[in-house]
């Protein structure tokens, strides 16, 4: 199982429910990762989406505790359980964690692989995504060359979760 998601400096991830910030790049390799895969997501990072719709191309997997939520075009579920026994059904590299923060945490566990954009700028956040850094059983196995977009920096990073 995978996971994508973009930090900044601190690890933020969201401010108020929203991205820290758009790269355009980002979105496109988020685009190319994710197509034609599994994306579970909360109910909150699936009503940030425009519209409040569930991704095209792909199979959206919300989780939520309310029990009367529905979306059309996705599969509903209401315990981690539910959404592990539900990916039992798909290749396990072909399953993406797309947040948000409760979500990573919760799946973070059952990942291999984490596809991180590293932002190298500290925003103002109330969402953050876990230090991998600082986890040992978690290793940077491939990085991008610095890129720019206007005068922020980042960098594509690839994690490996090690055999204990």
């Amino acid at each position: 199982m995978n996971l994508i998601v973009a930090v900044d400096k601190n690890w933020g991830i969201g401010y108020q429910n929203s991205l820290l910030v758009r790269i355009p790049e980002d979105m496109k390799f988020f685009r190319s990762e994710t197509i034609g895969k599994v994306v579970v997501m909360g109910r909150k990072t699936l009503e940030s989406f425009p519209g409040g719709r569930p991704l095209n191309d792909r199979t959206n997997i919300v989780l939520t505790r309310n029990p009367a939520y529905q979306v059309k075009g996705a599969v509903v579920c209401h315990s981690v359980e539910e959404v592990l026994e539900e990916l039992k059904k798909y290749p396990s590299e072909d399953v993406y964690i797309t947040g948000g923060g409760s979500i990573y945490r919760e799946f973070l566990p059952y990942c291999q692989v984490a596809h991180v954009t590293r932002i190298d700028h500290a925003y103002e956040a109330d969402t953050y995504f876990p230090d991998i850094d600082a986890m040992p059983e978690w290793k940077l196995t491939g990085q991008s060359e610095e890129k720019t977009y206007f005068d922020l920096e980042f960098t594509f990073c690839r994690y490996e979760r090690q055999e204990r």
